[in-house]
């Protein structure tokens, strides 16, 4: 299972301070070093954190795979295009939002997905969707030519008792459905320390996509010990 680390966090408290530190260009060696597989970064329309200067160092510097999330805009697109990331992942976005609160609804989009995904798989970029853990999600992305779907796991991280093994077992059966359906599978969202064996075990997963609590951790023991004990727990589950 390959681990990627969203570093946003760090560019957001840069902007907090409207600075030019952390860089979130620093912590990539600390990451790799710790085992990371990939590194994660959302540009955003409103660049509340990552902007495109951190974009165009981040492809010069990152050795493991660089995946850009993104929402469906015309000026992310091309920016995506000419930066060419090893992977996109497409996103729902708010500008109201603090994080990201749903899945992309492939249903609803379908013909535009189809145009976009397009414009990706031609320039060799591979292609994933943010979704709930939906079967018609599912199919839709499969239709569109996706190369992956990524399981919004938010319900899942958010509940307790029953509720989690619901969400659980959801996730579970979609999973298989869209490798079934031959499509990579990440999930990602809300996942920390203490809940994420479960959804490493589903054996359909290959890859987790992990920001927050790493970078949260990280401010106790630095980045690279957070991510390598991330991914001790995420081995050992396997």
């Amino acid at each position: 299972m390959r681990l990627g680390i969203n570093i946003d966090h760090i560019a957001t408290i840069r902007e907090a301070r409207g600075g030019i530190e952390p860089d979130p260009a620093w912590a990539v060696p600390y990451c790799e070093i710790a085992g990371a597989d990939g590194i994660t970064i959302h540009l955003r329309e409103d660049r509340r954190h990552i902007k495109e200067r951190d974009l165009a160092l981040l492809k010069k510097i990152v050795s493991v795979r660089l995946n850009l999330e993104m929402a469906l805009n015309d000026e992310i697109i091309d920016i995506a295009i000419d930066s060419s990331p090893d992977q996109i992942t497409i996103v729902p976005e708010k500008r109201q939002e603090l994080t990201t609160e749903g899945g992309l609804d492939v249903c609803a989009n379908r013909k535009r997905l189809e145009e976009v995904v397009k414009k990706f798989k031609e320039r060799a970029i591979e292609v994933a969707l943010f979704i709930d853990p939906e079967a018609d999600q599912v199919r839709a992305a499969a239709e569109v030519a996706a190369d992956a779907i990524e399981i919004h796991t938010g319900a899942y991280s958010n509940a307790r008792g029953t509720k989690r093994i619901d969400e659980l077992e959801k996730i579970s059966e979609v999973a298989e459905l869209a490798y079934d359906c031959r499509l990579d599978v990440h999930a990602g969202h809300g996942l920390n320390y203490s809940n994420v064996t479960d959804i490493a075990k589903i054996k359909r997963i290959t890859e987790l996509n992990i920001g927050h609590s790493i970078i949260s951790r990280a401010v106790f023991v630095g980045i690279e010990n957070a991510v390598r004990e991330m991914k001790e727990i995420i081995e050992r589950a396997r």
